[in-house]
């Protein structure tokens, strides 16, 4: 039960890396806020949380929007009574799958930046802010990606995650003398998930599982990364026993920035 008694609230809850790992949070013990743009999505995740054993509670918010991110984290304070966890699992892809620079439109731009960057930005104010109120510390996870560690996986995408790692490390900087500590893990491509769809990538059946063991042939060690694989990552960072790790970018990639 490594979250035992922790209060967590996980952004982007609905689907994908952020289901599994507020399922995972649960599991270790967590009561867990889990907040989307899509609210079928996180009914869906605390409902599966609760028929487990857990506690869950749902809200809908758009991370783009400062006041909506707000009241997610007021919400869980109201219902638990504090928070310990702020896990700003938050992105959206680049609109065309394969867009290059050129292609990207002004509102492309502005897009990827409100919610990749923007949302992080939201949501460490946010629990900075409540962090401090109510005193002890807490920890902050972000969703960055490899391809804000290397020239992978698009252009604007790509340099907003690497403003999200840029931020994580300051915010751990700042945030040490409070207790407060921030993480970010990076994901390399996870061509089965709900977010690779929104870029484009719609393909199923065997085409799809051919898709994702061509990706995963990419990585060193062979293997697809699955949204589960985030989850046990997360679990750690956020954990008491990592309470002496904050500014790290942890890769999840099977090695492929180790190249």
């Amino acid at each position: 039960m490594m979250l035992d008694g922790k209060i967590a609230v996980v952004m982007g809850a609905g689907s994908g890396v952020g289901r599994a790992s507020a399922l995972r949070f649960a599991e270790e013990g967590a009561r867990v806020l889990c907040a989307d743009i899509r609210p079928e999505g996180i009914k869906e995740t605390a409902a599966a949380i609760e028929a487990a054993g857990g506690t869950a509670a749902a809200a809908e918010c758009d991370v783009s929007k400062e006041a909506d991110v707000a009241a997610a984290i007021e919400a869980a304070v109201a219902q638990f009574g504090r928070i310990d966890i702020v896990f700003n699992n938050v992105g959206v892809p680049t609109p065309r799958l394969g867009a290059k620079l050129e292609d990207h439109t002004a509102e492309d731009f502005q897009r990827l930046v409100a919610v990749n960057f923007g949302g992080v930005f939201n949501g460490c104010k946010q629990a900075v802010l409540q962090f401090k109120r109510q005193g002890g510390g807490g920890a902050i996870l972000n969703t960055g990606s490899v391809a804000g560690l290397v020239a992978w996986g698009g252009s604007v995408y790509g340099a907003t995650k690497g403003a999200v790692h840029q931020l994580t490390r300051a915010v751990a900087i700042e945030g040490a003398p409070f207790g407060i500590r921030a993480n970010a893990i990076c994901p390399a491509g996870m061509p089965h998930t709900n977010f690779m769809a929104a870029g484009g990538l719609t393909i199923s059946g065997d085409a799809r599982e051919k898709m994702v063991e061509n990706v995963g042939a990419t990585h060193p060690l062979g293997r697809p990364i699955t949204a589960e694989d985030c989850a046990e990552a997360a679990v750690y960072l956020v954990s008491d026993r990592a309470l002496n790790i904050t500014g790290v970018l942890l890769p999840v990639d099977g090695g492929y920035v180790a190249r």
